[in-house]
């Protein structure tokens, strides 16, 4: 009876422990995006919400195109080769910086040829208000480098030639297919990522993800201009901070359980 009971005790210990051993297991094992709450509702991650029917999303860019029938990017060039350019030195930096510093660089080297005459040094004094300038001068100088050895001096017209130049990636190449040859890209931004996100668009975790999201779903008669539209609707409308609701065109159809109409 004695042995019994001590068993009992040492059971009765040992259960409590055991269930706390349990409990932490069982909360190791919850998904911690179950508790948190969704990326998407305030900095542009993917978000679980009801998809966008084919018409919503073709009411949504007839609207964009009533709006402004003819977007235009805002980084200045003069030709496709300085719009490469123009987007190289964008990286990390404002369009309105980029024009500032390229006016007059475009002045007086509009051609790879010209570029190199400039000479790395002289591009450098050129672009040293941009951010990351002295990395960037090098890639401008390399790329015409490359544009002149291996493509006669024009800027290619397929995506894989143009990332194979130095600091041109996926999105420089949508940007210089879609504005310099009407090609019908997606070049993912923050914005364009942010706007995808946030209304339930085209929810992806990744820029490529979003891409490919947004080419499933927009109709291609608005595909030519559809970057434009939902970068300029994420710069002037759709803002990281105090979104301006509402002045929004698509707030209807919107999906962001946060918006402020």
């Amino acid at each position: 009876m004695a042995q019994r009971a001590g068993k009992s005790r040492v059971q009765s210990r040992a259960k409590p422990a055991q269930e706390k051993s349990a409990k932490k297991a069982a909360a190791k094992s919850v998904p911690k995006r179950a508790a948190a709450k969704s990326p998407g509702a305030s900095k542009g991650g993917a978000q679980a919400v009801k998809p966008w029917t084919a018409a919503e999303v073709y009411e949504a860019f007839s609207r964009f195109r009533k709006a402004n029938p003819e977007p235009k990017g805002e980084l200045e060039h003069l030709n496709p080769y300085t719009l490469l350019v123009a987007v190289v030195l964008s990286a990390q930096a404002t369009d309105a910086g980029v024009n500032k510093a390229t006016r007059a660089l475009f002045a007086v080297a509009d051609t790879p040829q010209k570029m190199l005459a400039l000479g790395e040094d002289t591009v450098r004094d050129y672009i040293k208000t941009i951010g990351l300038y002295r990395n960037k001068a090098k890639n401008v100088i390399a790329l015409s480098q490359k544009l002149i050895a291996e493509f006669g001096g024009e800027v290619p017209r397929t995506r894989a030639e143009i990332e194979s130049l130095p600091g041109a990636g996926r999105k420089t190449a949508n940007v210089v297919l879609n504005m310099a040859f009407s090609e019908h890209t997606m070049a993912v931004d923050t914005h364009v990522f942010r706007v995808s996100n946030r209304t339930g668009l085209a929810p992806g975790k990744t820029p490529l993800e979003v891409e490919l999201g947004l080419e499933r779903v927009i109709p291609s008669e608005f595909m030519l201009h559809a970057h434009h539209w939902l970068i300029l609707h994420g710069r002037y409308t759709c803002l990281a901070r105090s979104p301006r609701c509402e002045l929004c065109l698509i707030n209807d159809l919107c999906r962001w359980p946060e918006k402020t109409v």
